[in-house]
């Protein structure tokens, strides 16, 4: 339920809050004012038409746009062209101003909204280049027809732009607008395949683990850093699929002859090689990971490699994230249960893939209906769209249905590249770098230049950041490099750095009719790598795992590895026609004997060399399978002795609340002896407590607090201050930069990572971490120093536990009252929505205007209703299933779906948020398909029509 919903959130400093340092605010303090746009007359302008009739610019027919209740619209038209010229034209009705941010941000341009304040950010994505590949994959890789189809989706976009000024956009526009002249300029086809770069980027897999455990070397043993990076625990949580063999090129699943469902894959490679490691043996962190330590030319170049990183994980902070700060909490559940074990007897599915909190959401619902099927006019699907991209990402059409999760595949790789002021070295030969110049306009100052380098092994990401100008002072390096001290770099390989053909992986999903057809579509679908489950009509459910993967030669991705030596690098060339797992041999399944797949970020496939186990690298870092393995158990529960699952069943499913930590933890937390009254009333609340988070239960609140003590006890003091959380200060020996530094001095060291990626983040990693650690009660991470008289240090596992127990009753009282019958997770555990431009840095004032909660929720961090937090920062919600739908199979409409907020980007619009209420409670909206229950939900209807000539 919602706290207030009006009032203006507390400021959260964030890589999102970053996005904007806005040059309209000193227009507005200037006297601008307000009253300009604020006015009700101001707001208003911009709302969409959604009655009547309006002309647009190249339709060759008219095009109904039927809006129900919450203003979700359903398209109809004669042809392809007109279909997709409509959904431009009425996303940019609801949603331009995210559009107009979003193609700024995916170009690395900004600056030309918003001033100097994003020149590093632009620096750093113009180096990624993600325009660039956007506009080969336009030029080369794409499809007629879906050129077709994004150029008449950029029609319909620049119809609605056409005469129009800045109020008539939106508020911010119009702000913006006023305080420096800015005008939109008009969409491009490219602009929508940029959008996909976005999405890998949120999506990308490790990279952060990467750097994480990279830092993590300047102050823990790899052994230490192995027990915080545990093995999958194939024991206990099951993997997408089980017992499915690759042979003859192909993947064959369990059960499977290898010719149901196949599908023809357009992957190439150049087969497993060396990658044939299982991936508990890797997560082991056994040897020399990053293939440094043997290296005589690397020997003592590891702490300014910690230097580099720590700058660019900075550096990478600052990017704006649409879909959310990149981490463990990052995921999705989708699940699909055959029709013999539902009330139907027919499939269901359902999905919510879990993104940031963010407003408007990231989705947008929309139907796209041809009035009669053709060879003309080919789609008849709804569901879930982006706005600024055509096409349905997930959701169903006629016959099937579909829904995605990241499947967490390893797609990036960090570089530390040895340089001279004449190239980089690469096998002991000095090769010319790539170079580009970018020409970054910044609006209200002057353009700034930046160079771009490049090695074979991608783009040099660490020429980005001004705090790397002391990189490899340390290191053993004579020659002096370009912009760098010593002679080292990083440089980033990436598979969607590499055209691809995801866009027409989109358009083939939404005309699919078979699982032959969603396989083919899967084979086009590269980047993000994504876990993608089917059923259809015919009472068909299946999987599959498409995208780009690469296989490497030596190292496993964990660690940074030698851009020098050749035998690290990525098999086949950069062209993306080799070197990456062939489609045909990537894991899938259809009609599993067990009548259900689950997909959740967990393992897709036990990795390994003997019988029934997966011979490539996917990753070593997959979640570890505590929403996965709940959803199982759920549904196996269900289905025991002859049980059916309704619709109603998926839906509370998705609002589960059990903690698997909790269950672990509490009991051992029960039996301690606790003197303090005080901490033993909070203690009792644990008594009886079933583990479950709902939004009123105090217990849930104190069991947080208790976890979240626990972590910072235990880990989080001990995390090297790279990843620790800024401004968290403590004394330590010292500087803290490695095991040479003179330890006879105390020095005060302050974290310096970002409240959303900050370490311990409390993920269901460390619940697998802390899993493991309970049994030795005597292990060294159970040590914590004495703070204060009221703090004792502690040795052992209870020790701690009681000591955070204590930590936590007396937070709780600061922040939730003495009194605990007053207490809730839902007061601690809030969701604020902030709209990601003006409402993340904008005045206060606007803020309070454009922002939305906050809502005492729910759920928590790894259960099927993640409402994940960052136990590092605090118990505010920092990840949300952006959306819920459950898909029944035997009657279309009778599905269901909620959106986060509401389908206008418009604030003060009706449908602004007015889903949330609903989507807080686990409620679900009718989602009407066929024609006729469409038009029974339908409150309003826009006829287009072609303009005169």
């Amino acid at each position: 339920m919602p706290a207030n919903e009006t009032a203006p959130p507390v400021k959260k400093k964030g890589r999102r809050a970053r996005l904007i340092v806005l040059v309209l605010v000193l227009g507005l303090v200037a006297g601008l004012g307000y009253g300009a746009y604020w006015s009700v007359d101001g707001v208003r302008a911009s709302f969409p038409q959604t009655t009547g009739s309006l002309d647009v610019p190249g339709l060759t027919g008219t095009v109904e746009v039927k809006r129900d209740a919450h203003g979700i619209p359903q398209l109809y038209a004669d042809n392809d062209g007109d279909l997709f010229r409509a959904q431009g034209f009425v996303h940019a009705q609801d949603r331009f101003w995210e559009m107009d941010v979003r193609r700024h941000m995916t170009s690395g341009r900004l600056s030309e909204m918003f001033g100097a304040g994003q020149v590093e950010t632009d620096a750093f994505l113009r180096t990624l280049g993600w325009r660039q590949v956007a506009q080969e994959e336009y030029d080369t890789k794409l499809s007629a027809e879906t050129k077709k189809n994004l150029q008449s989706y950029a029609d319909g976009v620049n119809a609605y732009l056409k005469g129009k000024s800045g109020k008539d956009l939106s508020v911010e526009h119009a702000a913006l607008g006023i305080s420096g002249g800015y005008a939109p300029e008009k969409w491009s086809p490219v602009d929508s395949v940029a959008w996909l770069k976005a999405m890998a980027w949120d999506l990308r897999g490790n990279m952060q683990d990467e750097i994480d455990r990279a830092l993590m070397t300047g102050k823990l043993s790899q052994a230490q850093i192995a027990e915080l990076y545990p093995p999958y625990p194939f024991d206990r949580n099951k993997p997408v699929v089980e017992g499915g063999k690759v042979d003859g090129g192909k993947y064959t699943p369990q059960g499977q002859t290898g010719n149901a469902g196949s599908g023809s894959g357009s992957g190439s490679g150049s087969g497993s090689g060396g990658t044939a490691v299982s991936q508990a043996s890797t997560a082991a962190g056994a040897g020399d990971p990053t293939g440094l330590a043997g290296n005589a030319t690397a020997q003592g170049a590891t702490v300014g490699l910690r230097t580099q990183l720590s700058a660019l994980a900075d550096t990478l902070e600052k990017v704006p994230a649409i879909l959310g700060p990149n981490g463990s909490g990052i995921g999705s559940n989708s699940w699909v249960i055959s029709g013999k074990y539902t009330t139907t007897g027919k499939p269901l599915l359902a999905n919510d893939p879990h993104l940031s909190p963010q407003l408007p959401s990231v989705w947008y619902q929309m139907g796209l209906h041809c009035r009669t099927v053709s060879a003309q006019c080919k789609y008849d699907v709804a569901g879930f769209t982006f706005s600024g991209m055509p096409g349905v990402v997930i959701g169903h059409n006629n016959d099937i249905a579909w829904g995605m999760t990241n499947l967490g595949a390893d797609v990036t790789d960090l570089y530390l590249e040895q340089i001279k002021p004449e190239g980089y070295v690469y096998d002991n030969r000095v090769l010319p770098f790539g170079l580009r110049e970018e020409v970054i306009k910044v609006a209200g100052g002057a353009s700034k230049k930046i160079t771009v380098r490049t090695t074979n092994n991608g783009p040099l990401v660490s020429d980005r950041s001004e705090e790397l100008g002391t990189v490899g002072t340390r290191a053993p390096v004579d020659v002096s490099a370009p912009d760098r001290g010593d002679g080292y770099a990083i440089a980033l390989r990436w598979t969607a750095l590499d055209p691809g053909r995801t866009m027409d992986a989109v358009f083939k999903l939404d005309q699919a009719k078979t699982f032959d057809d969603f396989r083919k579509a899967a084979a086009d679908f590269d980047v993000p790598s994504q876990n993608l489950i089917y059923a259809d009509n015919k009472n068909n459910i299946g999987y599959q795992a498409p995208g780009r993967i690469p296989v490497r030669g030596q190292g496993d991705g964990r660690m940074p590895a030698p851009g020098w030596d050749s035998k690290y690098a990525w098999k086949g060339g950069r062209d993306g026609t080799a070197g990456y797992i062939p489609q045909n041999e990537l894991p899938w399944d259809l009609n599993p004997s067990r009548g259900y797949i689950v997909t959740a970020n967990q393992a897709v496939a036990e990795g390994g060399t003997g019988a029934g186990k997966y011979p490539h690298l996917l990753t070593t870092d997959w979640g570890y399978g505590a929403r996965s393995q709940r959803i199982n158990d759920l549904i196996e529960a269900k289905i025991k002795d002859g049980g059916k699952i309704s619709s109603d069943d998926m839906r509370t499913m998705q609002m589960d609340t059990s903690s698997e930590i909790a269950a672990l933890l509490t009991p051992m937390l029960s039996k301690i002896q606790i003197s303090d009254p005080g901490v033993r009333a909070a203690q009792k609340l644990l008594d009886g407590w079933n583990y479950t988070q709902e939004s009123d239960s105090a217990a849930a609140a104190y069991f947080n607090a208790v976890w979240r003590n626990i972590l910072k006890l235990s880990f989080g003091d001990k995390m090297p201050k790279e990843l620790r959380i800024e401004g968290s200060c403590m004394n330590v020996l010292g500087n803290g930069t490695g095991p040479a530094d003179d330890l006879s001095k105390t020095v005060r060291e302050c974290g310096t990572r970002d409240a959303d990626s900050a370490q311990p983040d409390g993920g269901d990693r460390w619940f697998e971490v802390v899993r493991r650690l309970v049994k030795d009660e005597k292990s060294a991470w159970w040590s914590a120093p004495a703070k204060g008289l009221n703090k004792p240090a502690t040795t052992t596992r209870d020790e701690l536990f009681a000591r955070a127990m204590a930590d936590a009753r007396w937070e709780l009282t600061a922040k939730l009252g003495k009194d605990q019958s007053t207490w809730s997770w839902g007061r601690l555990h809030q969701l604020n929505l902030k709209n990601q431009t003006i409402g993340t840095e904008g005045p206060g004032f606007m803020q309070w205007l454009l922002n939305r909660g906050p809502w005492n929720v729910g759920g928590g961090e790894a259960t099927v209703n993640a409402t994940g937090w960052n136990a590092s920062s605090g118990y505010g919600v920092t990840w949300v299933p952006s959306m819920r739908m459950v898909v029944n199979l035997n009657d279309l409409d009778k599905s269901r779906w909620i959106n986060l907020t509401g389908a206008s980007g418009h604030a003060y619009n009706s449908h602004y948020t007015d889903q949330t209420k609903m989507w807080a409670k686990g409620e679900l909206l009718e989602w009407p398909f066929g024609k006729d229950a469409v038009e029974k939900a339908t409150v309003d209807t826009l006829t287009l029509r072609p303009a005169a000539s």
